[in-house]
C-alpha cells in the first residue's frame, strides 16, 4: 500500500503539461498534471471515460453542449464517445483517471510520456 498526497504530488512536478503517473487502480492510470494557458484540440476517447479532479485552480470542460466550469475540489467525468476539450487559462493542477491507454499524444498535446 502507499499513501500519497495529491497536491504535494502535483506540486512536485515541475514542468508544465507533465502527467506524472501517481497509482494504478483496475486499470486506470491516476496521473497529477499542471496546465497553464493551453486548450487542446476536440478529441473523442472512444473506449473509456476520463475524470478530471481539480486540485487547484479551475478550467472549462467545452463540449458540443458548451462550457462547463470546474474549480479547485470538483471533478467531471467525461463519459466515452463524447467531444471534448479543456480550456485552461490560470494554472491549474489536476488528477486525472482513465483507462490505460486513453492518454497519448495526439489527445494530450503531443507530451504525453508513457509512464
Amino acid at each position: 500500500m502507499k499513501k500519497v498526497n495529491l497536491l504535494e504530488a502535483a506540486r512536485a512536478v515541475e514542468p508544465l503539461y507533465v502527467y506524472q503517473k501517481i497509482g494504478e487502480l483496475n486499470g486506470n492510470i491516476l496521473s497529477v498534471v499542471n496546465v497553464e494557458n493551453r486548450t487542446l484540440d476536440f478529441h473523442v476517447h472512444e473506449s473509456s471515460d476520463e475524470l478530471f479532479y481539480v486540485l487547484e485552480g479551475g478550467f472549462q470542460l467545452e463540449t458540443e453542449e458548451g462550457l462547463t466550469d470546474v474549480n479547485a475540489g470538483e471533478f467531471v467525468i467525461v463519459p466515452r464517445g463524447v467531444r471534448h476539450r479543456p480550456v485552461v487559462t490560470k494554472l491549474t493542477r489536476f488528477l486525472m483517471i482513465e483507462f490505460a491507454g486513453t492518454l497519448n499524444k495526439e489527445n494530450s498535446g503531443a507530451l504525453y510520456e508513457e509512464p
